[in-house]
């Protein structure tokens, strides 16, 4: 049976403490950190929910800006930019352990991917980062046409302009768009 899903920005009503993806330190961030974040504006949190339980949290992300190094990301870009560059990151991503693949983490990356571009017409970015956590996770992300940095095993960038050709190429159809 499919879900009707929704993507929300965390709030006191979710479930945090039943969340479980594997991971304790990712179970940890969203029961005990991530609603502190938000409400000190240091990162975004936003939750995946089934429309029909929408307190029980199948996955979750959350989204910062950083500054990165010129020098850190891939050849390409360093001789277009100045020594430093804004991004935006997706710092989290996690998906509980009975709906792992299922497609939600995708869900929550291509939305991901659409904030930084939403954001990117108001305010500038380069693209998006992520740290893979481990070497699953940096082929996960490199399927959906993420970059090794040089010299950063765990880091992976997505210029803006591949974010950008993605969504108007149609190459991201609409049903995967929330």
């Amino acid at each position: 049976m499919s879900l009707t899903v929704s993507i929300d920005p965390l709030t006191k009503a979710h479930n945090r403490a039943e969340f479980d993806c594997g991971n304790p330190a990712l179970n940890h961030f969203l029961q005990k950190i991530a609603r502190q974040h938000m409400d000190k504006g240091l990162s975004k949190t936003f939750v995946l929910l089934d429309t029909e339980q929408p307190t029980e949290i199948i996955a979750y992300m959350s989204l910062v800006v950083c500054e990165v190094l010129t020098e850190d990301i891939p050849h390409q870009w360093k001789k277009k930019d100045p020594s430093r560059i804004p991004t935006a990151k997706l710092a989290k991503l996690a998906v509980s352990i009975d709906q792992q693949r299922k497609g939600y983490g995708e869900t929550l990356l291509i939305d991901a991917l659409q904030k930084t571009l939403n954001v990117s017409k108001t305010m500038g970015l380069a693209g998006l980062f992520v740290d893979a956590k481990h070497k699953q996770a940096k082929t996960y992300y490199q399927q959906f046409g993420f970059l090794s940095l040089p010299e950063q095993l765990d880091n992976l960038f997505m210029p803006l302009s591949t974010i950008n050709k993605s969504f108007s190429s149609k190459n991201i159809s609409e049903e995967q768009q929330i």
